[in-house]
């Protein structure tokens, strides 16, 4: 492998920018009926991101069209980089992998664009491809690496059992896992996920990612599910899983969590079920950091969504530096106002500007992409600094490459 892309295939794959515009969906969708040929390959992939919504093509559409864009300027790629390997490791992701991706690309590419699909593109593409493939592979064999040698950490799927089971709310119900083989479990960084492989009779494997909502241990995690009305994973976990059963697990990972070593002030703010995160970003504050000065600002429809509020207000009072804001979108009549909840409607952005240290604080936000639009380019031009504002988000990202 080279150190840099030649100039001939920077030059023809930029050149290629107006037909990905164009086509790109297409050539994605087209890759993915390819990939999906093999069983092997298609049982990596979350399905649910390519059924009717067809979120994940269009997402690596994006991507691919942001690579073409950037690709004499890669650096500016960085951070999707890292997330990218970041998910490939929660889903185990090997080498091995990849030379099936460039093939469905290629094929793709060919079977959309015909003859303006020339030799000399295709070895554009292919070129550019593994130059960002061995770029992923080095990164997430570093990790892999760092993660097995970590203390409990291990590498590939490992067995958890459910260990309890807590409903939080209507919709959302809390699982404690525990090693089947009765070791420790690595440390996860607040804010990072698990990734599940989900044995369901009747259905492909599924792969799915929750975010781990307990402070690191060394004895067990804890994930809380929201049930999606048409949720295959999620309403399995709600109705079939109970304490005993087994759970493959892969080691925690994701670039999204909470900058320990930091002395800003702390926002978080999340909606609906982006509050799992946050919990574990709040226990590991109030257990290890006293001095820390954090705002909690959560929204939800009402009182019978409102998951671990009795948790957020032990935590408010344990650690006597920590805030909590609750928005009930459309408070039920038996919710009270001052008791359940604070406001009624939606978190704002001037809510914010006059009720939090704006130019001062750390945000972590972490909900639905309607939220994460809203309030990702609003704390912008409020003036929060971009590298001050981190965010989770759910379904598919707009990624370079993705599985």
């Amino acid at each position: 492998m080279t150190d840099s892309l030649s100039d001939a295939t920077i030059h023809l794959v930029k050149a290629t920018v107006p037909a990905l515009q164009q086509h790109g969906l297409a050539i994605t969708r087209r890759m993915y009926e390819r990939m999906f040929q093999n069983p092997d390959i298609r049982d990596l992939f979350n399905q649910s991101h390519h059924g009717e919504t067809g979120s994940q093509p269009k997402a690596l559409a994006q991507a691919v069209l942001a690579y073409a864009q950037n690709i004499d300027n890669l650096g500016a790629l960085a951070p999707a980089v890292e997330r990218i390997a970041q998910k490939h490791v929660g889903l185990t992701i090997l080498p091995d992998h990849y030379p099936h991706v460039a093939e469905a690309l290629l094929g793709a590419i060919k079977d959309v664009l015909g003859g303006a699909a020339t030799d000399e593109i295709l070895a554009a593409w292919g070129e550019a491809y593994w130059f960002l493939a061995h770029v992923l592979i080095g990164r997430e064999t570093a990790i892999y690496t760092s993660l097995a040698a970590a203390p409990g950490g291990w590498r590939g799927w490992r067995n958890f059992k459910i260990d309890s089971r807590r409903r939080e709310s209507e919709i959302i119900t809390s699982f404690i896992l525990r090693p089947e083989d009765g070791g420790r479990v690595l440390h996860h960084q607040p804010g990072q996920y698990l990734t599940f492989w989900i044995d369901i009779p009747g259905q492909h494997p599924l792969k799915r990612n929750y975010s781990i909502s307990s402070a690191p241990s060394e004895e067990a995690y804890r994930i809380s599910v929201k049930r999606e009305p048409n949720g295959i994973a999620s309403n399995w976990l709600h109705d079939q899983a109970q304490e005993g059963q087994i759970l493959r697990v892969a080691p925690p990972a994701g670039e999204f969590f909470l900058n320990e070593e930091s002395p800003r002030p702390v926002v978080l703010l999340s909606g609906g079920v982006g509050l799992t995160p946050m919990m574990s970003m709040l226990e590991t504050i109030a257990s290890q950091h006293p001095n820390v000065q954090v705002q909690y600002v959560h929204g939800t429809l009402n009182g019978s969504t409102h998951a671990m509020k009795e948790h957020v207000a032990f935590l408010t009072q344990a650690h006597g530096n920590i805030t909590a804001t609750t928005f009930y979108v459309e408070p039920r009549a038996e919710d009270r106002q001052g008791q359940d909840y604070d406001h009624a409607g939606l978190i704002s952005v001037d809510w914010l500007q006059a009720n939090t240290q704006l130019g001062e604080a750390d945000f972590y936000l972490c909900g639905p992409r309607p939220f994460l639009r809203a309030f990702v380019s609003g704390l912008a031009l409020a003036g929060v600094r971009s590298d001050r504002i981190h965010y989770e988000f759910f379904g598919p990202a707009d990624e370079l490459l993705a599985a």
